[in-house]
């Protein structure tokens, strides 16, 4: 039974791996590989889950593997299947069969087809992991799977400026998610002492216990987990992203934005009902944030003339509605909530093409003068600045980038002074003074040594920002984004002793992406020496191949799923106290924005409107 689980949640990581050597004008078999091995797993679950049926309904969880196990870390690979996992798994197995199905035809003859069928696996590959995560380590590597095929899929037409520049914006906000997964799991690692796992958090006894002793600690990580649910499924103040993504093709948009990936933010909270179902403050937000999110996108949605738009957020406004389900204990409720929005929004996406064709030709053929509407009791001039307001989204865009993006970029803007001479003459000899400081630490009053750890921590982070607000130098991004990771090192080892393997297998990733980065940058640079940051460059036109290795080298730099990188920030926070709250911070949003600025630097490089202008470009619009 418990292989059997293995192997449904492992299948479509292999079938996306294979799909990588198929031919790339061999349509037919890719689509009829991608529909085939979708509609077997399908089956398979379907099989399984009555067999599941038959004994019960109980909750299997298997623990599969070991990543790593140190001292103060467990990493390992766990599985779970429950109620939820059930109707998850259905829901995305019998939609992304239909979407093969349709994206068949679809996408016949589009340049990137086996691209967007590659992409599609992957994404399967990476929601399977979620959903049959038993723990957050399990659930976190498909969570940043999906983000990272949004960003490609919204990306789909790589030529063009909007779908890249949406494509960067939805990526950014998912990562806003990603730290709050990142400090929900350092927390519960204190909270626990352990790696927890879904099914140890049914034990009413044991929770109870631990969060009767730590309730400011449960109240962390339920906060944390709160806006990574938000950011993930576009509730308030997070909703604006989603309308966006709708940039790439209509079966990615119908598939991620409509039915599965903007619900992973519900699929947390289920998971992790236990943590924060007790805790008044954590219902009564859930509450709010659903709500002001129902009522946000039904009006928004009401004045939008994109058909798509539309769609996107009358979803958000329903997913608004699963949370207060939540929030008010209607677990049941909320999964029938989901597949019914799921489907629906789905099949609204799928026929979205044809229904606006059908609506200009009947009100060609048919028109008839607007009914003249009666005067409302709130008065003119409310409803026509209400209409304004909901137009502009409450100015929810400008909100976002006002109090979290231009300070990030204005701190970025002061270390202007930072160039590649200056990396050699000003940053690198500051580290090896951090470093000799480092060895004579117990030679500095206490009080000094308390406050190193932080110092060291925000100094990294700064590197990074400068980096995030970079728009000249490739290699001056880069270093910057490689040197961080140093700093980020220093800045745990004067909190705790790491060992000699701890740190070899952190480094072993940033080392080799960073070198593989680095040359690729060299190899570009002495072909197209106008090469920066300032504009899109669509480089991949005319180096495909560097742009996948850059793409490559970039994400195990960002700490991508599973490297070494990945599992090493893991590492480094297991060794962060559970009063040095600032440093989890700090350390968090310096991984975060540098997950960013890597993906900006990919975008600036490789995708957009090409610089050459005898190339084909896509216009650039809005």
């Amino acid at each position: 039974m418990n292989q059997i689980l293995a192997v449904l949640t492992l299948w479509p990581v292999l079938v996306f791996l294979i799909s990588l050597f198929i031919p790339q004008r061999s349509e037919k078999i890719i689509s009829r590989f991608s529909f085939f091995v979708v509609a077997a797993h399908f089956i398979c679950i379907i099989l399984w889950t009555g067999y599941w049926s038959l004994n019960g309904f109980p909750d299997v969880n298997v623990k599969e593997w070991t990543i790593f196990h140190g001292t103060h870390l467990h990493f390992y690979i766990d599985f779970l299947f429950d109620k939820v996992t059930a109707v998850y798994s259905f829901v995305g197995g019998f939609l992304t069969f239909l979407i093969l199905i349709y994206s068949r035809v679809y996408m016949h003859k589009e340049e990137g087809y086996k691209r967007f069928f590659s992409t599609i696996l992957f994404f399967y590959a990476g929601y399977n992991l979620a959903v049959f995560a038993g723990n957050l380590e399990t659930l976190f590597i498909g969570w940043e799977i999906l983000g990272l095929t949004s960003f490609l899929l919204v990306a789909f037409y790589r030529n063009r400026y909007l779908p890249v520049k949406n494509a960067y914006k939805v990526f950014s906000i998912y990562r806003i998610g990603d730290v709050g997964i990142i400090l929900a799991m350092w927390a519960n690692h204190h909270l626990w002492h352990d790696n927890i796992t879904f099914i140890k958090l049914k034990n009413d006894l044991l929770l109870q216990q631990h969060m009767d002793d730590h309730m400011f600690l449960g109240l962390f990580i339920s906060f944390m987990i709160l806006v990574a649910a938000a950011a993930k499924s576009a509730q308030f103040p997070f909703s604006t992203w989603l309308p966006r993504a709708m940039e790439g093709p209509t079966p990615s948009s119908a598939i991620f934005y409509g039915s599965l990936s903007v619900h992973m933010g519900l699929l947390l909270l289920l998971r992790t009902i236990p943590l924060w179902e007790h805790l008044l403050f954590s219902k009564i937000l859930l509450v709010i944030m659903g709500v002001i999110t129902a009522l946000f996108g039904t009006a928004v949605s009401r004045v939008q003339s994109s058909v798509k738009s539309q769609i996107a957020y009358a979803s958000l406004a329903q997913i608004g509605l699963m949370f207060v389900e939540l929030a008010l204990g209607w677990e049941v409720l909320a999964l029938i909530h989901f597949v019914g929005n799921a489907f629906l929004r789905t099949y609204q996406l799928l026929v979205s093409p044809s229904a606006v064709s059908y609506l200009i030709r009947e009100q060609f053929y048919h028109f008839e003068p607007a009914i003249k509407i009666k005067k409302s009791l709130l008065g003119e001039r409310f409803n026509n600045t209400f209409y304004l307001w909901s137009l502009r989204e409450f100015y929810m865009d400008e909100l976002l980038d006002r109090f979290i993006w231009s300070p990030f970029k204005k701190l970025g803007n002061l270390l202007r002074f930072i160039n590649i001479k200056n990396i050699l003459y000003i940053t690198l000899p500051a580290y090896i003074l951090a470093v000799l400081i480092r060895l004579n630490q117990y030679q500095i009053p206490e009080f000094i040594q308390n406050v190193l750890p932080e110092a060291m921590a925000v100094i990294g982070l700064l590197l990074v920002l400068r980096a995030y607000a970079g728009r000249r130098n490739v290699f001056v991004v880069w270093s910057l984004l490689f040197m961080h990771h140093f700093w980020v090192l220093l800045a745990i080892s004067f909190n705790e002793r790491l060992s000699f393997s701890e740190i070899s297998f952190y480094l072993s990733g940033v080392l080799v992406s960073g070198v593989v980065g680095y040359l690729t940058l060299y190899y570009l640079k002495k072909r197209e020496p106008g090469m920066d940051l300032d504009s899109f460059q669509g480089h991949i036109f005319e180096y495909p191949k560097m742009s996948m290795l850059f793409l490559i080298a970039s994400m195990g730099l960002a700490g991508f799923p599973i490297t070494p990188t990945f599992v090493g920030e893991d590492i480094l926070f297991a060794h962060i106290d559970y009063d040095q709250i600032f440093l989890a911070f700090y350390l968090s949003l310096s991984f975060i924005m540098s997950g960013i600025a890597l993906i900006r630097m990919y975008s600036r490089v490789f995708l957009g409107p090409h610089v050459k202008k005898h190339h084909e470009t896509g216009l650039k619009s809005g």
